[in-house]
């Protein structure tokens, strides 16, 4: 059995792989002429193709076969994070969230936000190596830092949406699997360490947000975006 070799390029019409892409399979893979690869357009389709010219910094090839690939759930699964102030567990999130399966990831900065400053390059690289490694046909869309009032203001936002807090006070707050509708898009906001403000709350639920527990354990930033990643996945396999 050949090992499959998957690569990313947005354009692969274009006939050669982009730079960094091409360094990894000549110079990590030692990949030559006439060997098979997968590109991966990022958009729900695979593209098996053969190296023709591999040297130098390219790496080009020739599409053999086209494969559009079947989506492995319904229903957009759209996570809304206030990053934590160490990157790597931002870091660490992307990159699992992306194996589990997500299509959109949304930055929130909120009242009691850690870390306000996020470069985004370094996210998008991780979505991207997470998503070849999983072998997922769509590439997550990553969305920049945003004040929290302005994201639950947007018109565009699904309508099955949800926010995961730890207060008890505010009254009803089911667990989101039980309330997940099935195939259905679905978004989930996570605070910061120091959870969302009550205002906070109290705006997202006014904006058509309901609140909702992820469980009885009181959950780290990255931990709790996971579990609500992994629980739209659920709902919508």
């Amino acid at each position: 059995m050949k090992e499959q070799r998957f690569f990313y390029n947005p354009q692969p019409e274009s006939g050669q792989l982009p730079p960094e892409e091409a360094a990894h399979a000549l110079r990590v893979l030692r990949l030559s002429m006439g060997d098979e690869i997968f590109l991966m357009d990022g958009r729900g389709v695979f593209h098996r193709a053969v190296i023709t010219e591999a040297g130098g910094h390219h790496c080009r090839y020739r599409i053999e076969e086209s494969l559009p690939q079947q989506p492995e759930w319904q229903g957009l699964i759209h996570l809304a994070v206030a990053p934590t102030k160490n990157m790597d567990r931002m870091e660490w999130l992307a990159e699992k969230a992306t194996e589990v399966g997500l299509d959109e990831l949304s930055l929130l900065e909120c009242r009691f936000s850690e870390r306000r400053v996020v470069k985004p390059e370094r996210l998008d690289k991780i979505l991207v190596a997470a998503m070849k490694q999983s072998h997922k046909a769509w590439r997550p869309q990553l969305n920049p830092l945003t004040p929290f009032q302005q994201f639950i203001a947007r018109t565009d936002l699904p309508q099955q949406r949800f926010i995961a807090h730890c207060y008890e006070e505010v009254g009803d707050k089911p667990f989101l699997l039980d309330v997940l509708q099935p195939r259905t898009p679905a978004l989930v906001l996570i605070g910061p360490e120091g959870d969302f403000s009550v205002d906070e709350v109290h705006a997202a639920e006014a904006a058509g947000f309901r609140s909702v527990s992820l469980g009885t354990s009181r959950l780290r930033t990255e931990t709790a975006a996971l579990v609500a990643v992994h629980l739209m996945r659920l709902a919508n396999r």
